[in-house]
C-alpha cells in the first residue's frame, strides 16, 4: 500500500514540473537573424562579418643600410707548403729550428748521401778521363795519326760521361730538402736518425709576409664582384678588430654543388698576429643607402611567388578608423629583422605586422589597431638573423 502511494506522489510531481517548464518556454521571445544582426551579434560560427579586423602594426622608418654580402672564410698565407722528400733515406742533418725563419735555398733536411756522393766522384773521374782522351785524339788528328771518326767517338764518350755527372749531381741534390722561399718553418715531424720514405711530411713552411682570406659567395652576387673591391674581415680569434681587405682574384668557374664562387682577398695592414687556418667572417659592401625606407621583416606576406605588404590608410572623408591596402612589395636591401621597400610607402606609414591573413582576401577592409611597434618575438628575430 505504501509503495502505491509513493508512485502516485512521484507521478503528480513530474506532471507539475512539465507544466511549469511548458509555461516558461512559451513566455520566451523568438530570436530572428535580422534581430541578431541589428543587435550587433554574430552567428555562432565565428566573429561578425562586418566587424573590424584586429591587427598589430609597425611604422615605416628611414635608416642607413649597406647593400652587402656576408660569408665565412679561412685565412691563407701568401705561400704555404709542406715539405716532403722525393726519395727515401735516413736523416743525418736538420738545418732549422721549430718556428724559425728561414731563407730561400737554405738547407733544412739532409738525408744520408754517402752512396750518391761516391757515385758522383766516379762519374766525375770518368768525365775527366774522357776529356783527356778527347784532347789527345784531337792532337793526333792534327798530326794525321788518327781518323776524324776517332775524334767523333771520343766526343760522344765525353758527352756520356758528363751526362753521368749531371745525373749523379741530381740524385745527390734530391737528398737535400731546401726552403723554396723565405718564410717561417713549422714544427718538424722528424728527428735525426729517422728513416723517412719518399712523400713523408717533414715540416711545413709558410710565407706570412701577407695574408689572404678565401671565401665563397652565392652565384647571384657574381655579376657584382670586381677586382679591387673592398672587403671587411673580422676574426673570432681577435674580437673587436676589423681588417680591411681587397679582392685580388675570382675563381674561373663556379662550384656546381653549391652554386657558389671562390673569392680571394688580400688583407691590408699589420697581419703579423694572424695564422693560416683562422676562421674569418667576411663582408663585401656593394653600396650604401643613406635614406632607405625599411619595415619590420614580419610585415612581408609571401603569396604566389611574390611579396606583399598590408598598409593602413585612413578610412576616408568623414569616416573614423583605418582601412587596409594591399600593395606588392619591391624589396631592396635586407638585414636581420628589417627589409627595405623601394616603392609604395613613405616614412611614417603604418604596415601590418600581425593579422595579415584575413586582410589578404578581397579588397580593403576595416581594421582595429591593437598594438603599434611591438618588438619582434625572440623566435622571429632569431629566424631573421639566421638568413
Amino acid at each position: 500500500m505504501g509503495i502505491k502511494k509513493l508512485h502516485s506522489v512521484v507521478a503528480v510531481l513530474a506532471i507539475a514540473g512539465l507544466s511549469v517548464f511548458a509555461w516558461w518556454w512559451q513566455k520566451q521571445p523568438v530570436s530572428t537573424p535580422a534581430a541578431s544582426a541589428k543587435a550587433g551579434g554574430a552567428p555562432s560560427g565565428g566573429p561578425g562579418a562586418g566587424g573590424p579586423v584586429s591587427v598589430e602594426a609597425g611604422r615605416v622608418q628611414t635608416m642607413s643600410m649597406a647593400d652587402e654580402a656576408q660569408a665565412v672564410g679561412t685565412l691563407r698565407a701568401r705561400q704555404s707548403v709542406t715539405l716532403k722528400p722525393e726519395i727515401s733515406g735516413r736523416v743525418v742533418k736538420l738545418g732549422f729550428g721549430d718556428g724559425q725563419g728561414v731563407r730561400r735555398g737554405q738547407l733544412l733536411v739532409q738525408l744520408d748521401d754517402a752512396l750518391q756522393a761516391a757515385q758522383l766522384q766516379q762519374a766525375e773521374a770518368q768525365a775527366a778521363i774522357a776529356r783527356t782522351q778527347l784532347a789527345r785524339n784531337r792532337e793526333l788528328l792534327a798530326q794525321s795519326f788518327v781518323s776524324p771518326s776517332v775524334v767523333d767517338q771520343a766526343e760522344a764518350t765525353l758527352k756520356v760521361a758528363e751526362a753521368q755527372v749531371a745525373l749523379a749531381k741530381a740524385q745527390l741534390e734530391r737528398l737535400q730538402v731546401r726552403a723554396p722561399f723565405d718564410g717561417v718553418a713549422g714544427i718538424r715531424q722528424v728527428n735525426l736518425g729517422d728513416y723517412v720514405k719518399d712523400g713523408s711530411e717533414l715540416v711545413s713552411l709558410e710565407d706570412a709576409s701577407s695574408m689572404w682570406v678565401d671565401f665563397r659567395l652565392p652565384e647571384r652576387f657574381v655579376p657584382r664582384l670586381r677586382l679591387g673591391q673592398a672587403v671587411a674581415v673580422t676574426l673570432d680569434a681577435l674580437p673587436g678588430r676589423e681588417f680591411e681587405a681587397q679582392i685580388e682574384a675570382l675563381d674561373a668557374q663556379l662550384d656546381t654543388n653549391g652554386r657558389s664562387m671562390l673569392v680571394r682577398a688580400r688583407l691590408k695592414g699589420d697581419t703579423a698576429a694572424l695564422r693560416t687556418g683562422l676562421f674569418a667572417r667576411v663582408k663585401v659592401v656593394f653600396a650604401l643607402r643613406e635614406q632607405a625606407l625599411v619595415v619590420p621583416e614580419e610585415a612581408l606576406v609571401p603569396q604566389g611567388g611574390k611579396q606583399f605588404v598590408i598598409k593602413l590608410v585612413p578610412a576616408g572623408e568623414g569616416k573614423p578608423g583605418l582601412m587596409s591596402e594591399r600593395i606588392e612589395a619591391r624589396l631592396g636591401v635586407r638585414v636581420p629583422g628589417k627589409v627595405e621597400l623601394l616603392e609604395g610607402v613613405k616614412a611614417g606609414d603604418l604596415v601590418v605586422t600581425a593579422g595579415q591573413a584575413r586582410l589578404m582576401r578581397g579588397g580593403p577592409q576595416a581594421v582595429k589597431l591593437v598594438d603599434l611597434d611591438k618588438p619582434a618575438a625572440p623566435k622571429a628575430a632569431a629566424s631573421a638573423a639566421s638568413r
